[in-house]
């Protein structure tokens, strides 16, 4: 860390961090409530569709905090000054996470706009819609006044502004449905395959420079192929949600053919990187930081990019669609293209901001969580994959009932509580290891001479 102001990312890290948690023990609840019948006397208090609106919106805070706090860490540096307003950041903080704490009391009254992930009321918009302008300023200003401009920041902002922008398209209810929904599209497809994709890439392109000092050409070159990629693919590729909203059928194919090609960039930047180092012959340190890194393309690519495609094609989807294999599909997809990418920064970034004298830290923890929470995590998606599968055949196939067609997928949902539980301890397990980071400690000349011998 080399700029006071930098500290601020610290209070964003840990906040996410919590919500993180919080937001997993919410799905666990969903999940069980697939495969057990819950006694009505709960669901009267605490509705499924509560419990539901509660983890998606949970999912969607702490991964902006997450952003919003990695920006805050990698702006000064790659502008080389101090954040312009670091106090406002912290205000910026205490108005998402009231916003926060207000929504989750308000949809345990009722208190919801209905529409899944903009469940938020109206007025706690204007709240969000303020934090990020400050946000946005903040940023904006330490650019300007600095005058120094690169590619890593330039996608970065361009990613978060257009984040800003999209959200705006979800703050009014249109009286057509189809037209609202049409615009729901724009938001949650764009943001999560357009404006996150950039962020994602921004980030792990200032990490990988970061840690290896690879030159700055060699990585930035593929964010101009993730920003074409976005141009290209990205705003097309929304094209493939566009079932029953009266748009040209068209777009079911553009769509389903282009929206799995965002993660190609990404995996290329850290393989071009990979094999830069191993011609220099240089490890890769801090090696745990490089797991979730990894793994983080790896599950990108996978869940984004493989599962993406194999059920998006019009044929395919026309039978999916709103399934449990779109439900499998998510969670492998964000978990690996945006939960990784923010754990990942928090693993470059707390070292560094607790001043640690090396990049080396205590990391047997770290990596029993990554795998048990990233092989837990890809099982389950599997499992919601075959109860989704299991699904559309009875529903739209055989034309069951939804309530019928759900005793025979009873068994995968528990499987998939089952993993779940194996995400939440990883999840457990890696909240505690950031939050308790320790330094790897020194070992002396004559330690390691009396070693040796």
């Amino acid at each position: 860390m080399r700029y006071e102001s930098q500290r601020v990312a610290y209070p964003y890290f840990v906040v996410a961090l919590l919500l993180f948690g919080l937001q997993l023990v919410l799905g666990l609840w969903l999940a069980f409530n697939y495969f057990f019948t819950v006694p009505q006397a709960i669901v009267d208090v605490f509705p499924f569709a509560t419990a539901r609106a509660m983890h998606t919106n949970l999912l969607v805070l702490w991964l902006l905090l997450g952003f919003m706090g990695a920006t805050f860490y990698a702006i000064p540096e790659e502008t080389g000054s101090e954040l312009a307003w670091p106090r406002l950041a912290i205000v910026q903080l205490v108005i998402l996470v009231a916003v926060g704490v207000v929504a989750l009391v308000g949809f345990l009254f009722g208190w919801t706009q209905g529409r899944p992930l903009l469940e938020i009321p109206r007025p706690l918009d204007l709240f969000v819609v303020a934090g990020v302008l400050m946000f946005l300023a903040n940023v904006g200003v330490t650019i300007m006044r600095a005058r120094r401009f690169t590619a890593t920041q330039g996608s970065l902002l361009a990613g978060l502004v257009f984040l800003a922008v999209l959200y705006l398209f979800g703050i009014p209810f249109y009286r057509n449905l189809a037209v609202d929904w049409y615009y729901w599209w724009w938001v949650i497809h764009l943001w999560v395959e357009g404006a996150w994709e950039l962020v994602t890439a921004a980030l792990v392109a200032f990490m990988v420079i970061q840690l290896t000092g690879v030159e700055r050409r060699v990585v930035e070159r593929w964010l101009y192929v993730e920003l074409g990629l976005f141009l290209f693919t990205g705003i097309a590729g929304t094209g493939h949600h566009y079932y029953w909203v009266a748009a040209p059928k068209y777009w079911l194919w553009v769509g389903g053919v282009f929206s799995s090609l965002e993660p190609l960039p990404i995996a290329l930047m850290l393989l071009d990187t990979w094999r830069h180092m191993r011609e220099a012959r240089r490890p890769l340190r801090p090696r745990l930081t490089w797991v979730f890194l990894f793994g983080m393309a790896v599950l990108h690519f996978i869940g984004a990019g493989a599962f993406g495609m194999a059920h998006t094609l019009p044929q395919i989807n026309y039978y999916t669609h709103g399934s449990q294999v779109t439900v499998s599909h998510g969670h492998l997809a964000f978990y690996g293209a945006y939960a990784l990418v923010n754990l990942s920064f928090f693993y470059f970034a707390i070292p560094r901001l607790k001043r640690f004298p090396s990049d080396e830290y205590r990391s047997t923890l770290g990596h029993w969580a990554f795998w048990v929470m990233s092989l837990s995590l890809l099982g389950m998606s599997l499992a919601f994959g075959v109860a989704g599968v299991l699904q559309s055949y009875l529903e739209r196939v055989q034309g069951q009932p939804y309530m019928v067609a759900q005793q025979p997928i009873r068994f995968w949902m528990f499987v998939a509580f089952v993993h779940g539980i194996g995400v939440l301890a990883g999840a457990v397990m890696v909240i505690a290891h950031l939050l308790t980071l320790r330094p790897e400690p020194r070992v002396e000349p004559a330690a390691e001479g009396a070693r040796a011998t």
